[in-house]
């Protein structure tokens, strides 16, 4: 009788050490499936946007080539996919509407004249005067009077990369805006680091053409951002095709190549970053085009350039139920 109820006991005994194993169990499927979830919507290493902020520092008839350089990028990161809503297009002059203009209100990067840049969708965000050095670092840093319209913010958050392109002229350490002004390299990093410290970019992407463009980036000290210019100290930014109907240049070399690469390039790419920069020939841009990386986590052969220049998010479908509240054991319908 009594070894009758020791088997009972112990029977009883690891009935409730199964029941508190397969609790335990459940409670860290459980976890783990919040965890996954939680994950899901609240990672700080996911990308969800992108934003493009194009930069024409320059005016008068003679800097056509720059307004061409800035509208044939727009041009590019529309067809790639960033929407307008997320473009801020600044352009120090109107050339399109020149006096001098024998083509009104049409702008080219080629003397063939096969693509007007200016066309029926271009939307300019910041015109003429508005161009200046206060309202680029406001624009960056949120810092923008209360009254401001949205067309004019950059909206962006800790999820957002952020392409940054400016063209103009400049020289060591400087790019002048409205041949009036100047800003420095100081000044650019300095509004990346008030960017970082209100979580207004994931990662950045800045492309300078102007003479002695590497030096604009060499201050920079915030995490994550990507630096391309188009020529070494001491050297100067060389403008490409001359238009004798315009008698102006109409494009700088060193954007010309990098839009002539992306002309064999569309939405649905898997070229990287490392594809672009290895095109790059010294001797047609006629400068050395610098690439600054130890601020960037990511290697330019897994970066794609989609990353920066589109707006194509991938999407998974499946039939699967995602296992929210279940065990992972859970079978799938």
């Amino acid at each position: 009788m009594n070894v009758r109820r020791c088997v009972l006991r112990l029977s009883g005994l690891v009935c409730v050490l199964c029941a508190l194993f397969v609790s335990i169990a459940v409670a860290s499927a459980d976890k783990t499936n919040e965890e996954k979830v939680a994950q899901f919507f609240d990672s700080t290493d996911s990308h969800t946007n992108n934003w493009a902020v194009l930069v024409c520092t320059s005016r008068f008839w003679f800097n056509y080539r720059h307004i061409a350089n800035t509208l044939s990028m727009y041009r590019t990161v529309k067809r790639l996919g960033i929407p307008d809503s997320h473009i801020i297009l600044m352009l120090a002059d109107d050339v399109a509407c020149n006096p001098r203009n024998s083509y009104p209100a049409a702008v080219y990067d080629h003397p063939r004249k096969t693509t007007d840049l200016y066309g029926d969708n271009v939307e300019v965000d910041y015109r003429g005067y508005e161009v200046t050095v206060e309202n680029f670092i406001r624009l960056l840093t949120g810092r923008v009077p209360t009254d401001t319209p949205r067309n004019k913010r950059l909206l962006t958050d800790d999820k957002s990369n952020v392409f940054i392109y400016m063209t103009g002229h400049g020289g060591e350490d400087f790019l002048k805006f409205q041949d009036s002004e100047e800003i420095n390299s100081y000044d650019i990093a300095d509004a990346f680091e008030q960017m970082r410290e209100k979580q207004r970019y994931r990662e950045i992407l800045f492309v300078i053409d102007t003479c002695q463009a590497n030096t604009m980036y060499s201050k920079f000290y915030s995490p994550n951002i990507l630096s391309i210019g188009s020529s070494r100290k001491g050297e100067n930014s060389y403008s490409h095709f001359h238009d004798y109907d315009l008698g102006v240049s109409v494009i700088d070399r060193f954007t010309y190549y990098n839009l002539e690469f992306f002309e064999s390039v569309d939405m649905s790419t898997k070229q990287t970053m490392e594809e672009l920069v290895s095109t790059y020939n010294t001797t047609l841009i006629g400068s050395h085009p610098g690439i600054r990386t130890d601020l960037f986590a990511r290697k330019l052969s897994e970066t794609y350039l989609t990353d920066f220049f589109g707006a194509v998010q991938n999407i998974e479908l499946t039939t699967d139920i995602f296992p929210i509240g279940q065990p992972e054991t859970a079978k799938k319908h």
